[in-house]
């Protein structure tokens, strides 16, 4: 009977898959990067291999982030929890906002795109 993946090992991979997203990579250019398949990219990124400590080292330099961003939010990490946060910034339309609000260089311009969301979405911090 084949093992459950460890939520720690799972949770990296999901960071992994997040931000090689947000920067519009594809996991075959992820994985050319890191001399890699894009097999093995999906693999760390379901959390079903584990990532080397030097791998994860080149993974933190070609993806432009510190280590630790792969770790943030680990201690909450559970087998049976569900990742409902990073479910959300996984998907799509979440990365396309990103990108798009990333596009707008004027500052007081993303000012204003953050209170119209925040007003549009009742969001209480709008106040």
């Amino acid at each position: 009977m084949p093992s459950k993946a460890n939520p720690v090992d799972v949770h990296v991979g999901a960071r992994v898959k997040l931000r090689r997203q947000l920067l519009g990579f594809s996991q075959t250019e992820l994985g050319n990067a890191l001399d890699l398949t894009f097999q093995q990219v999906q693999k760390y990124e379901k959390g079903t291999n584990r990532i080397s400590a030097s791998k994860l080292h080149k993974m933190a330099e070609v993806l432009d982030v510190p280590i630790s961003f792969f770790f943030d939010g680990v201690e909450g990490a559970k087998p049976d929890s569900d990742s409902g946060d990073l479910d959300m910034m996984s998907r799509s339309e979440t990365i396309s906002l990103v990108r798009a609000y990333y596009a707008i260089e004027d500052d007081a311009v993303r000012r204003k795109v953050i209170e119209l969301l925040r007003t549009l979405g009742k969001d209480p911090a709008a106040a």
